[in-house]
């Protein structure tokens, strides 16, 4: 059940539904394939980069380790999916550059009222607040991908769909154990929620 590796990045502003696409593609990759892995960014930074602050060359070499450790999966045949902010195109461009693997940059766009309204960890309130400095999106710059592998747009389609396009967009480009996406039911033959956390 195992086949090529390769890293799939999610990139875009806190709340715009990263880890919600993460974990709902790697349920269905794990329908074809067992050695898949995420990398979401905020448990990577507590297990990992605990000594790193929000600066932008802190976010910078944030970035990089969590790069640097998909490409070590990746090369070794594990379907690598990240979900993390990754606010600088050139930070991005870095961690592509550095794969062997097949790297795909998926961004996951929600406007801004979107993900205000949606605010799962509190972030946007606590900026609104002032208890929250330079929040990635809101008082910080976010450089939206030029061309990215895929684009979904999180504010106006459901899990399902956006899901459907990212599993598609792999079997398109021909990744070894990526099951064409109309095959793709979710987990155990059950579609996939159509709520964003």
């Amino acid at each position: 059940m195992n086949s090529t590796g390769f890293t799939l990045w999610l990139t875009g502003v806190p709340g715009a539904g990263k880890t919600t696409l993460a974990q709902t593609v790697a349920a269905e990759l794990r329908l074809s394939r067992n050695n898949v892995e995420v990398l979401d960014g905020d448990e990577v930074r507590q297990h990992f980069c605990s000594d790193l602050t929000f600066s932008n060359v802190d976010r910078d070499i944030n970035i990089m380790r969590i790069g640097i450790l998909a490409r070590l999966l990746s090369r070794n045949g594990v379907a690598v999916i990240v979900a993390t902010v990754s606010p600088l195109r050139e930070a991005r461009e870095r961690v592509r550059r550095l794969h062997e693997a097949p790297f795909f940059e998926v961004f996951v766009d929600c406007g801004l009222d979107e993900v205000m309204r949606r605010d799962p960890k509190g972030l946007y309130a606590k900026a609104r607040r002032g208890e929250l400095q330079n929040l990635t999106g809101y008082q910080d710059v976010y450089e939206t991908p030029l061309s990215p592998d895929v684009h979904v747009r999180t504010d106006q389609e459901a899990v399902h769909d956006s899901v459907s396009r990212i599993i598609a967009a792999l079997a398109d480009r021909g990744v070894a154990g990526v099951r064409n996406s109309s095959q793709a039911v979710g987990v155990n033959g059950v579609e996939p929620g159509n709520a964003w956390l």
